[in-house]
């Protein structure tokens, strides 16, 4: 199934080239956007998701809710609907926290990220999970998410605490 994306240049300018990212094969200098979010409760707890056995990356680890950004759709947009799209959450309140780059040009993996931190009120029975993206969510302190990363490596786990950290 083709997921049409834009590709950038490593200042995060539209090339204003659109490509299938199922079988683009990234060239130096072409990044994608990626974007990531932490959804902090009235409690301080943070909701994790738990990705699905199907999935061709990372199936069955923990992460935070994200996703890569279509075609035309900037980085706000994207985290709007990749929040919506896998826990039936609605962001309003929240900016990019944190940003980094990958470029493997061996890989042809290239990519930036965009990190947000939403803090608003909500419970875990308000969670909707899509179970083509995500078969388990919970919400836990940062204690708790430290010691799952000590358990098993929780994705993005250095770069979200850096996240954390910078807002301070």
């Amino acid at each position: 199934m083709s997921e049409f994306i834009d590709l950038y240049d490593q200042n995060r300018k539209l090339l204003n080239r659109e490509v299938d990212r199922t079988t683009y094969l990234f060239q130096p200098g072409e990044f994608m956007m990626y974007v990531l979010a932490i959804l902090e409760n009235s409690q301080g707890e943070f909701l994790v998701t738990q990705r699905a056995f199907n999935k061709k990356w990372a199936a069955g680890n923990w992460e935070m809710p994200g996703g890569g950004a279509k075609s035309k759709e900037s980085s706000l947009d994207a985290i709007k609907r990749e929040v919506k799209e896998e826990t039936g959450l609605d962001v309003k309140n929240g900016g990019v926290v944190y940003s980094y780059f990958n470029e493997d040009n061996d890989r042809h993996d290239n990519y930036f990220v965009d990190i947000y931190h939403f803090k608003f009120d909500f419970d875990l029975s308000d969670v909707q999970l899509n179970t083509c993206e995500s078969i388990n969510c919970k919400c836990v302190t940062l204690d708790e998410l430290i010691s799952m990363n000590q358990e098993q490596s929780f994705l993005h786990y250095e770069r979200i605490m850096k996240a954390l950290q910078q807002e301070k």
